[in-house]
């Protein structure tokens, strides 16, 4: 028989295969090479080295959302809290400057006469407290979701188009009524939340039920008060969204970014036609022109 060390000469303490001067008698489950302790991950059963941690990462499929695109390793709703913030500051400062909200709100014969960017300045104003809290906890709690489902980018092209799409249908169909608020974006996300959850497969009814309810609200409280609620950018807003989450979850994967890139593009353009047309029918009707 054989002897791999002479006899009466104990066997030499193993060391680690990355670090030669480190004793250990840790083997990797899956080579079963030894590992020292900075060379040892966790593993379901013991430990593995560096090398087989590195290969199993290589064959696990990377996590993907509603788009395709792959997940961010954050999951903080970051644009989410810097819309709400802003919204916030903007508030804010009508608080103290009163006439802010005249400057900057939806006023279509100021838009008509060069004003163009209260189009977008009035998707940030809000004229009271109950104004702001409801728009701003229904997107604290929609927006969240929508954007952890597109990704971040996604997520601010679909809420600036919704907001946008709001503004550029009250702008058509409305002539001396001063407008603003976030609930064109809003109505946005729940048009997208709709969208989405149909692509995946969930259970959209309740989604259903709070839009409906909203524009039951919508078109009910003008009727027994004395609040104006601008249902042109609810509807605006309902429908942008809705297309451009269409445009953004079917996509198809080959052509993905080049389909949805266009997508929001061609709508953009689209709503800066009927912006330029209606500027002129105004202008038009106010000596203007």
């Amino acid at each position: 028989m054989a002897y791999p060390y002479p006899p009466g000469t104990p066997a030499p303490v193993p060391t680690c295969y990355r670090h030669p001067d480190r004793q250990t008698y840790v083997r990797c489950t899956r080579c079963n090479r030894y590992i020292c302790p900075e060379c040892m991950h966790s593993a379901a059963v013991g430990h593995h080295c560096a090398d087989c941690v590195s290969a199993g990462a290589q064959t696990v499929r990377p996590v993907t959302n509603a788009v395709g695109a792959r997940v961010a390793r954050s999951t903080t709703p970051l644009v989410t809290y810097v819309l709400i913030a802003v919204n916030l500051v903007m508030f804010a400062l009508q608080m103290a400057s009163p006439n802010l909200e005249r400057a900057l709100g939806l006023w279509p014969p100021a838009a008509a006469d060069g004003e163009l960017y209260r189009l977008v300045t009035s998707a940030f104003l809000h004229f009271s407290v109950t104004h702001i809290a409801f728009n701003m906890l229904a997107l604290y709690f929609v927006g969240p979701p929508l954007e952890h489902a597109l990704g971040r980018l996604r997520f601010v092209a679909l809420y600036l188009l919704s907001a946008l799409g709001g503004s550029v249908l009250v702008y058509l169909l409305t002539f001396n009524a001063l407008t603003a608020g976030a609930s064109g974006a809003v109505f946005g996300l729940f048009g997208a939340t709709f969208v989405v959850g149909r692509k995946l497969n969930m259970d959209v009814r309740s989604v259903l039920a709070i839009i409906g309810l909203n524009l039951a609200f919508t078109f009910l409280i003008p009727l027994f008060t004395s609040q104006n609620i601008s249902w042109q950018g609810h509807i605006g807003g309902l429908v942008t969204g809705a297309v451009v989450a269409a445009a953004f979850v079917y996509a198809p994967r080959k052509q993905r970014n080049l389909v949805q890139a266009g997508a929001a593009a061609g709508l953009l353009v689209l709503f800066v036609v009927l912006v330029i047309w209606r500027t002129a029918e105004l202008r038009t009707m106010l000596g203007l022109a």
